[in-house]
């Protein structure tokens, strides 16, 4: 199987938004929402690809601002814990408190949970449900590579101080899920660079 994923960053807080295609079926899906971005349209035209599913990691404002834009633009159903719907569905108490303008909350078509796979093309999506920087963040498996969403960054791990946030609980998350995958497994977080877990194993401070 030959995967292809293209990154996108979007919106002042400089969001990653990444699509995954699986070039033997043209199936693919988005993770995450933060704008519609010409460049993601352009770019599904030129690989042929058809949109299955758009996975959200958490509910947080500046990863879904942009999907029901993308929902339309893609024709794609909505995925997302049902633990984040309470951050979801009350998004302009989040986006007022940072100056966003408001916005209509999104529908959402599925809902998953931890250990579920999602099957797309010949992709198998594995999800791991991954709490403390919402109480119903996830991180998508997809092969050897980590949609790790506001879970990990490189060197730093998502912030706590916000509905839901709990550093025990992320602590907890990324020592006995995340850093229980290989160490070559890729990391794609939802803000800044990549990195693999081994490398966060070794160097992640705030670990």
């Amino acid at each position: 199987m030959s995967i292809i994923i293209k990154q996108f960053i979007a919106g002042q807080l400089e969001n990653n938004m990444y699509l995954v295609f699986d070039e033997d079926t043209k199936k693919a899906v988005l993770i995450d929402a933060t704008a519609l971005l010409p460049e993601i349209i352009d770019t599904v035209k030129q690989l042929g690809a058809d949109v299955q599913y758009i996975l959200l990691t958490h509910g947080h404002f500046d990863h879904i601002v942009g999907l029901n834009n993308l929902k339309k633009g893609l024709n794609a159903e909505a995925v997302i814990c049902k633990d984040d719907l309470v951050i979801s569905d009350n998004i302009n108490e989040f986006t007022r408190v940072f100056n966003w303008p408001d916005s209509v909350p999104p529908v959402y078509e599925k809902f998953i949970k931890d250990g579920d796979v999602i099957p797309v093309g010949n992709m198998q999506i594995k999800v791991i449900h991954t709490p403390g920087h919402t109480e119903g963040g996830v991180c998508y498996l997809v092969e050897d590579n980590l949609f790790s969403g506001d879970t990990l960054f490189m060197g730093s791990v998502g912030r706590t101080d916000l509905f839901g946030g709990d550093f025990s609980k992320l602590s907890d998350s990324i020592k006995n899920k995340l850093f229980k995958l290989d160490d070559n497994t890729k990391v794609y977080p939802g803000h800044g660079p990549m990195t693999t877990i081994g490398y966060e194993k070794k160097h992640n401070e705030i670990l």
